[in-house]
């Protein structure tokens, strides 16, 4: 017997058309499903409109019987923020897929919020153009998605994160009115800046439903390196050497540890190690320009020798080509996937100063231990903006139900020591259900009360993802 009322249902239908929904348990049962595994939906109707004028009808009508809204885009996300109950629906915005305008004088790229990030990126390359917004599940996250979580990804040193990429917006509201914040000004100074709210907001004040986007040139070289280095200490040496010698030049520096490194070269084919001995710690380093007679090679050789020099690198390889360059790019992203060949992963994505990255690794490291002795830490991440993917694999002699029974344990651990240092416990994948009585705990009652003022002033009725980001 369906929970939702059966005159919602026709209605939507209705506003829909045959396309535009559906009920089927194989359907339901994919967009019910959360990529990590730790959420289970259970709507029973999801929505895919075709337009913004038909998101606002179903709005209106889901507003109209008391049904809660929970906005889905690619369905990638790591924190439950689009996992519905019986009693809600899904809205997922698929079928609004299109790059409606890329704008090479302004530098601008218009979308719907279905868009698939590589669909985005594609598109501006087309035009000698880049959307430098890079993460793992480009080829199936969709824009909104990117917009509502805030996505960080592979280039922010450089980039920003995807705050940093929007100029404007198209939200359709908890009413069912539509703002028309769809600007390509680089300055308005118009009041307050309405378009922040909706971004980070996981649908949680409105459905993002176009967007606007900075574009940037396109890089005409890339140089990229795979470097050895005795400690996290060092490697942070070395990326303000980078800085200062190569300016703006850095658009990627990871860093990753030596267990994440074997094992995926381990498990994963195809991989082939970059360096011949083994190291504890290893940093990922790409340059990139726009300007073609650049000689970026040389500029990262010359950072290398000094590195190598003083003591911050032990070793290192310089990619020659394109499909060196590949591979090693393919063992930074492989590094979740390997860690399933090891069983149980306990999984964190925080963020502190730059500075106190190597502090939090040896406390977090140290502390997992004293907790779970046989622990096998696996950090790795954006080192050059403080995001650390602070993830720890089962013990070898543990069982994986008994070690993942741990998680709030270890989680409350990390999460200390983050706060402790300045640090947040989301640095990219967003709050969700996840982390729900994580911020409750951490944040301070300020910002508690303005996210639960803000909440209540543009969605009265809670209708739009309910439960999610804010306690």
């Amino acid at each position: 017997m369906p929970i939702l009322p059966a005159t919602a249902i026709k209605e939507l239908q209705d506003a829909l058309g045959p396309k535009g929904w559906s009920m089927e348990a194989a359907i339901l049962q994919g967009h019910n499903a959360e990529a990590r595994g730790k959420f289970t939906g259970k709507a029973e109707m999801v929505l895919f409109p075709a337009n913004t004028d038909e998101v606002a009808k179903c709005v209106v009508i889901c507003a109209a019987h008391g049904i809660a809204i929970v906005p889905q885009g690619g369905n990638t996300g790591r924190c439950g923020g689009a996992v519905a109950n019986g009693a809600e629906v899904i809205l997922n915005l698929k079928r609004m897929n299109r790059v409606i305008e890329i704008d090479a004088r302004d530098f601008t790229a218009t979308v719907e919020a279905g868009a698939i990030l590589k669909t985005i990126q594609d598109g501006a390359r087309d035009r000698d153009l880049l959307f430098p917004l890079s993460l793992g599940a480009e080829g199936s996250c969709q824009i909104g998605g990117n917009l509502a979580t805030n996505a960080g990804g592979l280039n922010v040193i450089r980039y920003g994160n995807t705050r940093d990429l929007v100029l404007g917006l198209e939200v359709v509201l908890p009413d069912g009115s539509v703002w028309n914040g769809l600007s390509k000004l680089r300055k308005d100074n118009t009041g307050y800046d309405l378009r922040d709210l909706f971004i980070g907001a996981e649908g949680t004040l409105g459905i993002i439903t176009k967007a606007t986007l900075k574009l940037f040139p396109r890089p005409k070289h890339i140089a990229t390196a795979w470097v050895a280095v005795p400690t996290p200490d060092a490697a942070l040496d070395l990326l303000a050497l980078a800085r200062r010698e190569t300016g703006d030049g850095i658009a990627a520096f990871e860093l990753i540890c030596g267990f994440a490194h074997d094992m995926t070269v381990g498990h994963l084919p195809g991989l082939l190690a970059p360096l011949s001995a083994p190291a504890d710690w290893y940093v990922l380093i790409e340059l990139t320009s726009p300007r073609p007679k650049d000689d970026l090679d040389a500029v990262l050789t010359g950072l290398l020798a000094t590195a190598l020099e003083n003591g911050l690198a032990s070793d290192a390889t310089l990619a020659q080509s394109e499909a060196q360059r590949a591979n090693l790019w393919a063992i930074r992203e492989g590094i979740p996937v390997a860690q399933g060949f090891e069983g149980g992963s306990i999984k964190h994505d925080v963020s502190v100063p730059v500075s106190k990255v190597p502090e939090l690794l040896v406390r977090g490291i140290s502390a997992a231990g004293d907790l779970i002795p046989g622990i096998r830490p696996c950090p790795f991440g954006h080192v050059g903006d403080g995001n650390i993917h602070f993830n720890f694999t089962q013990p070898l002699k543990m069982e994986k139900d008994a070690y993942l029974a741990c998680w709030e344990t270890l989680n409350r651990l990390i999460h200390d020591i983050v706060a402790d240092l300045g640090g947040s416990i989301s640095a990219e994948h967003g709050i969700g259900k996840l982390k729900l009585d994580e911020l409750a705990r951490y944040a301070s009652p300020e910002k508690l009360k303005l996210l639960r003022t803000i909440k209540g002033a543009i969605d009265p009725d809670g209708i739009l993802n309910p439960g999610k980001v804010v306690p």
